[in-house]
């Protein structure tokens, strides 16, 4: 009898495939929509305490950063009492419009564990049964690495770039006004972005599993990703060294652990393909 962990799966048209992706996607756009019109419900607590949060400076972050300033004995722009900026909408539909796009993000970012689910639910019938049982927790650890991302990008990224922003100036004869589009545009892009950077140890993952990434590859080119972290750190955050090493250092770690799952995996890869060649051995010696 064969053994059924490299049994092939069955294999579907490519109209099948499509129908079954639509499916995939429709409910995964349903999931949205609806956690979507609860976030909807619930206008006061997403813009006043969510949104609108990095925009106080009683903000976690604020505090910290002005605790951390006072016990060094620095001045610091983060114990001032408020942003010296406005936020205004200069659209008829400029807030109700805003109210609408931020619930279906809010949906996607609640949502996402879900839709990951359902994208599993697609790709998993084209594995085999040992490499399914090889991947359990992928929704789980590949959920819980987009969420640190999610609240890096609010509570790191989104409060630097607002407060340095926000008080940038190159004349006093200019105020600062901004549109709200552009105020929840800023923090919607740090969440989104961080979230999705913080993917990058499953994306190394499958990259490696297909043979398109190696450890030897990440390590030959660290240099130019630590070049490219400290620029990105650079755009998104205030112009000061500690705000850059801030936003550097997590992003070098999982760049670091992302070489550590290349090398288990292709080990892993490896080890498969030593007991399959000796597998083959044996069956090729025939009995005299």
């Amino acid at each position: 009898m064969g053994d059924k962990s490299i049994t092939p799966p069955n294999e579907m048209s490519f109209l099948d495939h499509l129908e079954e992706l639509r499916w995939h996607l429709i409910r995964s756009t349903l999931a949205i929509v609806i956690v979507g019109v609860a976030a909807f419900m619930f206008r006061g607590f997403i813009f006043d305490t969510v949104i609108f949060g990095p925009k106080k400076m009683d903000f976690p972050t604020y505090r910290l950063f002005c605790d951390i300033a006072t016990f060094l004995g620095f001045d610091s722009a983060f114990c001032a009492e408020k942003l010296p900026f406005t936020i205004q909408s200069r659209l008829m539909s400029g807030q109700f419009s805003a109210h609408i796009w931020t619930s279906i993000w809010a949906g996607f970012i609640i949502g996402f564990p879900y839709v990951l689910y359902e994208m599993w639910k697609f790709i998993s019938p084209g594995l085999y049964e040992k490499e399914r049982k090889n991947s359990r927790g992928f929704i789980l650890i590949a959920s819980l690495l987009f969420f640190m991302g999610v609240l890096f990008g609010y509570y790191v990224v989104a409060p630097l770039s607002i407060n340095f922003l926000g008080t940038y100036q190159v004349s006093a004869e200019v105020t600062n006004e901004f549109d709200l589009a552009s105020y929840i545009s800023t923090v919607r892009a740090s969440v989104i972005a961080c979230g999705i950077l913080f993917e990058l140890p499953i994306i190394i993952f499958f990259l490696t599993k297909v043979g398109l990434v190696t450890p030897e590859i990440m390590k030959k080119y660290r240099k130019i990703a630590l070049v490219i972290v400290l620029i990105l750190s650079a755009v998104i955050t205030p112009p000061d060294v500690a705000s850059q090493i801030i936003v550097a250092i997590p992003v070098l770690i999982l760049y670091q652990v992302s070489i550590y799952i290349s090398k288990r995996v292709l080990k892993s890869e490896a080890k498969k393909a030593r007991k399959a060649k000796k597998a083959k051995a044996k069956k090729d010696v025939k009995p005299r």
